[in-house]
């Protein structure tokens, strides 16, 4: 038999390529001849040592099953790249910054995910009652956070994260960083990302403990897809915020205690264009209860000015339900969303109590009742949004607890046992996917389109976002199993 093997070599620029292996099957009527291509791991640039703390500047590729670890602030400068390969554990030292000028991608896999983590601090994931944020450390000593996050300057073009995990994240600076907004003793969000000609795109990965923002879109094109969001937020900031320029996609994203939202599009900022954010088949649990101002949301916002669309989103037991800021002055003196292009119907809510019932249409708001599939029907008081202007009706809140319960795999409605709906803030061993004869299924709208705002800029195969399009499913795990995969 003869067999030959061939190995293309490392590839050392971010051209597109294709490649694909092939196998020419045996013939019994002819030599036995097999050839096999191998594809080895992407790389750009020259590979990265593991064998010291990493500071300063830093380009190339970090090696698949490596553990790197950043001693000092490090920066990505203008037309460089750093590029993790699968399998990759890189630990930040306590109040160190990741800068980012140029491109940041990271390449995880679902069987070789990526980690930027403090590696010295371990999770405590259990439901303490009454146990005050300070004592987690999630969100470091006092809530002060760990490390400094993956802040993008408004020169870098692109950031992308697939399968990859980002945790404990949120401190101050504590010197002024060389990017836009890195004022010394700010709080940090998780991820910064600010060119409006630029791309972020986030997908199968998990962020955990964060102290403000987990995700700043100042602007860009954005596609966040099929993420686990936990712990974000210390007693205030959303996970994904996005305000003026930034243009996408955040669907089958699953959201478990978060301070505030979950999804929020502002047009803040004066940047063109202006902010337009597509929101459908997310999932909220128990979100909205850390944050300590009055009057915020705690899973959907539009707001300043933003327009765009959510469906097919399942909000359950959140402090409020949906929000589209009507105009001022509102109950949090913000200024409107461009409510003649906010466009929502069909999301599932779900409510233990008629204290959480009675905040599905939070007074001040514009939200509509055409925004839940859930029923409305019947009489009351007080819990009329807007003194019931706006098409809004009153509807009985005492008598929705508890109904329409959405039937998750494993995680018990109403949940027994819990006096704080805001200890639920991590996944653990709960499965929040459907069981098969959950109300929720088949009760979504597909007749519309993602943006996939990126698709036209990020080309190359190994970069570039994988869309799921809407599901007739409520959440972020349709029956067919094509949505978020953790």
């Amino acid at each position: 038999m003869k067999k030959s093997i061939i190995t293309f070599g490392i590839i050392a620029a971010m051209a597109a390529f294709s490649l694909e292996s092939c196998k020419k099957k045996k013939s019994s009527t002819t030599d036995d001849e097999q050839t096999v291509v191998s594809v080895p791991p992407y790389q750009i640039g020259q590979p990265i040592s593991a064998g010291t703390a990493l500071s300063g500047s830093i380009k190339g590729t970090m090696i698949s099953g490596n553990t790197y670890t950043i001693g000092g602030d490090v920066v990505i400068n203008i037309g460089d790249t750093v590029l993790l390969q699968e399998n990759v554990h890189v630990c930040v030292a306590a109040g160190k910054t990741i800068v980012v000028k140029g491109v940041l991608i990271s390449l995880g896999t679902q069987t070789g995910p990526n980690w930027f983590t403090s590696c010295g601090v371990a999770k405590v994931n259990t439901i303490a009652q009454s146990q005050s944020p300070t004592t987690d450390p999630a969100w470091g000593v006092a809530g002060a956070g760990v490390w400094c996050g993956i802040q993008c300057d408004t020169s870098s073009k692109l950031l992308v994260l697939k399968w990859t995990h980002i945790e404990f994240v949120g401190a101050a600076f504590p010197v002024t960083q060389p990017f836009v907004g890195g004022t010394a003793g700010s709080k940090s969000k998780g991820i910064t990302f600010q060119n409006p000609n630029g791309d972020f795109i986030m997908e199968d990965s998990w962020m955990y403990g964060t102290i403000d923002d987990a995700i700043r879109l100042s602007s860009g094109r954005c596609s966040v897809m099929r993420n686990t969001f936990e712990k974000c937020g210390y007693v205030g900031g959303d996970c994904v915020n996005a305000k003026s320029g930034s243009v996408g996609d955040m669907a089958y994203n699953l959201f478990v205690g978060t301070a505030t939202n979950g999804t929020k599009a502002s047009n803040k900022g004066g940047i063109g264009p202006q902010t337009n954010i597509v929101m459908y088949n997310n999932t909220y649990i128990d979100g909205g209860y850390r944050q300590v101002q009055t009057a915020r949301s705690a899973d959907i916002n539009f707001e300043e000015g933003a327009k765009g669309m959510a469906y097919n989103n399942l909000i359950v037991n959140c402090k409020y339900g949906l929000r589209v800021m009507g105009p001022t002055p509102n109950a949090a003196a913000i200024p409107a969303a461009d409510t003649a292009n906010v466009f929502y119907s069909n999301n599932y809510i779900y409510g233990d109590s008629a204290s959480v019932c009675n905040q599905f249409y939070p007074v001040g708001y514009i939200t509509k009742p055409t925004a839940y599939i859930t029923p409305l029907n019947g009489a009351g008081t007080n819990y009329v949004f807007n003194g019931g202007a706006n098409g809004c009706v009153a509807y009985n809140a005492a008598a929705l607890a508890m109904q329409n319960n959405p039937m998750f795999t494993n995680f018990p409605l109403p949940e027994v046992g819990i006096t704080r709906l805001q200890d639920i803030n991590y996944v653990g061993n709960y499965n929040f996917r459907l069981q098969s004869g959950s109300p929720a299924i088949g009760k979504g709208k597909t007749n519309f389109f993602p943006l996939n705002s990126t698709a036209s800029t990020v080309t190359n195969a190994n970069f570039r976002a994988s869309i799921t399009n809407p599901s007739a499913d409520i959440g972020c795990y349709p029956s067919a199993g094509n949505g978020n995969q953790h």
